[in-house]
């Protein structure tokens, strides 16, 4: 017992370090570094200048960014022009509401630079960010971060060219207020027909990893591109799955109307800074701008080699593995991750079927997945979410919410599964709902449903080490390795989601917290039941009290002005 106490805890420890290289951006680079490489140090220069004051669109700030942008551009050995352009009337109604002002028209400017490449034939390479910001925010986040991470990308290209594949620069106007900029652009502007292929950099917060998180159609070919390029990537097709759904629009929407190649990377941590008047260039975490910018700049760097751009190929399965690298594969290989699943399952029981010990491991886990996420729905309620909540005075409040999951997941797994180790059989039955769920995403969601399927896989391979060879110096090794390492991509996945939709919708974090409890099951050996109910008890006051702080707390000082 002492022995799997004591994998189980490095296996939480190495799980809490696979999860960090997750979430945690990697360290800024100076200055000093290679001139072909990606410097943040070197962005920030721009960045302090541009995120300066506020600059929304029509403002006499705005123009002085343009005029900046149109410089820096020029010294970067870019052909600029202005693309001209007039707001609709629902952006600048938005606009006149903003500013008080009742304007009957605004002009809007993007800023576009044109570097050619030495075979015009070739399509070329946009990139794409807004210079435009909220009313009263200085933005240097959404989305100087963006502006500045291209700038620094083409003075690192300049460095490695010529290229044969030209690159565009698409500084856009008028983002906030109904991306006017963009669709003006892809509507009307001749370049458009001369662009194969477009990155869009975007940001909804002050930190975090920088994520692709939303592709072109058919993104096979892209994404192997993307996958054999980017050295530090964030990326994962249940990301591009869930964003679809969502009804979040960025620049990038005009441009998928398109036939292009097409990419959105962006930051969604520190989100209490989403277009808040306090994020300044000292809020911004610079850790986040070396990420964004250097995957765009291996990304771009690949796409201008390209001997052609990539085609339209079905859809992929992808995921980035830690930070360390992109995995990518056919959908259909979660039937055969599921398949094997079921297969070691079935092997590690040896024969030995029990079929009331098997139906009792899949109504714990009912429970634990059922009752937990309405349990947290009501917590998340109590917590203030729900009609009349501030939807920015949420994001702000994510760090809370996050913890709330955390101590009611752990409350829920003790009062489930705290009492007693589960047999071999019992664990069998705990998988049996999650593959249940596996089977319905890889039917109508494949592509995202790769974080049910391989860890199930995992799980179930797991099962039939231990059980067949538990004395093994190498099952152990094992051992500790697939529980740290589904169990750190959960908490992981866990927090991505937070930051996504866990202000609305907090019962989300329940999916995760099951796959980990399903690859912790193995190693846990159980307590003593009053313990075991003390600790669920405690952790579901702390939960509650969470809760509770966040509703009462007074509304975040870091909340948009307009």
């Amino acid at each position: 017992m002492l022995r799997k106490w004591g994998l189980l805890l490095s296996s939480i420890l190495l799980a809490l370090i696979f999860a960090s290289m997750a979430i945690i951006p990697p360290a800024p680079q100076s200055g000093t570094i290679a001139a072909d490489r990606f410097s943040s140090a070197r962005a920030m220069t721009d960045l302090r200048i541009i995120a300066a004051k506020p600059h929304p669109t029509g403002s006499d700030e705005n123009a002085k960014v343009r005029e900046y942008l149109s410089m820096r551009l020029d010294s970067l050995g870019l052909k600029v022009n202005l693309g001209e352009g007039e707001l609709g009337e629902r952006a600048l109604k938005r606009l006149n509401k903003w500013s008080g002002e009742n304007k009957s028209e605004q002009a809007i400017f993007n800023v576009i630079g044109i570097l050619p490449g030495t075979d015009v034939s070739k399509p070329a390479v946009l990139l794409m960010a807004h210079h435009d910001t909220v009313w009263d925010s200085p933005g240097a986040a959404d989305d100087t971060v963006g502006i500045v991470s291209i700038l620094e990308i083409v003075r690192a290209l300049k460095e490695s060219g010529p290229h044969e594949r030209g690159l565009i620069v698409l500084f856009t106007d008028g983002e906030e207020v109904g991306l006017s900029g963009a669709r003006h652009f892809f509507s009307s502007n001749p370049l458009r027909d001369k662009v194969g292929a477009v990155i869009n950099f975007e940001a909804r917060g002050g930190g975090g990893t920088a994520n692709l998180f939303q592709t072109s159609k058919q993104n096979g070919a892209a994404m192997r591109v993307f996958a054999k390029a980017v050295k530090q990537p964030s990326a994962s097709s249940l990301s591009t799955f869930v964003y679809n759904v969502l009804p979040n629009d960025t620049d990038l929407t005009p441009a998928l109307e398109g036939d292009y190649t097409a990419y959105n990377i962006a930051n969604i941590g520190g989100a209490e800074y989403y277009h808040s008047p306090k994020i300044e260039v000292e809020a911004l975490d610079e850790r986040t701008l070396q990420h964004m910018g250097s995957q765009g700049l291996d990304l771009t760097r690949a796409l201008l080699a390209a001997d052609t751009l990539p085609d339209k190929k079905p859809d992929a399965t992808f995921f980035d593995v830690f930070g360390l690298a992109t995995i990518i594969y056919a959908p259909f290989w979660g039937w055969i991750f599921l398949g094997l699943a079921g297969l070691c399952y079935g092997l590690s029981l040896k024969g030995e079927i029990r079929t009331k010990e098997i139906l009792s491991g899949a109504v714990k886990m009912l429970i634990f997945f059922g009752l937990g996420g309405g349990l947290l729905y009501g917590l998340n309620v109590m917590s203030g979410s729900g009609a009349g909540a501030n939807y920015y005075d949420r994001l702000a409040a994510i760090r809370k919410l996050e913890g709330l999951a955390v101590f009611f997941c752990a409350a829920a797994f003790f009062a489930v599964f705290g009492p007693k180790a589960l047999t071999v059989n019992a664990r069998l039955g705990a998988a049996l709902p999650l593959f249940l769920l596996g089977i319905v995403g890889q039917a109508f969601a494949p592509t995202a449903t790769y974080f049910i399927s391989l860890p199930l896989m995992l799980c179930g391979f797991k099962s039939l080490m231990m059980q067949r060879w538990p004395s093994h110096i190498g099952t152990k090794l094992a051992v500790v390795i697939l529980t740290a390492g589904v169990a750190g991509y959960m908490i992981a996945l866990g927090h991505l989601l937070m930051l996504g939709i866990g202000p609305d919708l907090l019962s989300v974090s329940i999916l995760p917290a099951a796959l980990a409890a399903l690859v912790i099951l193995p190693l846990y050996e159980g307590v003593k039941k009053k313990t075991a109910y003390f600790l669920a008890m405690t952790a579901l006051l702390v939960s509650a009290a969470i809760a509770l702080w966040v509703r009462l707390d007074p509304i975040a000082a870091t909340i948009p002005l307009y």
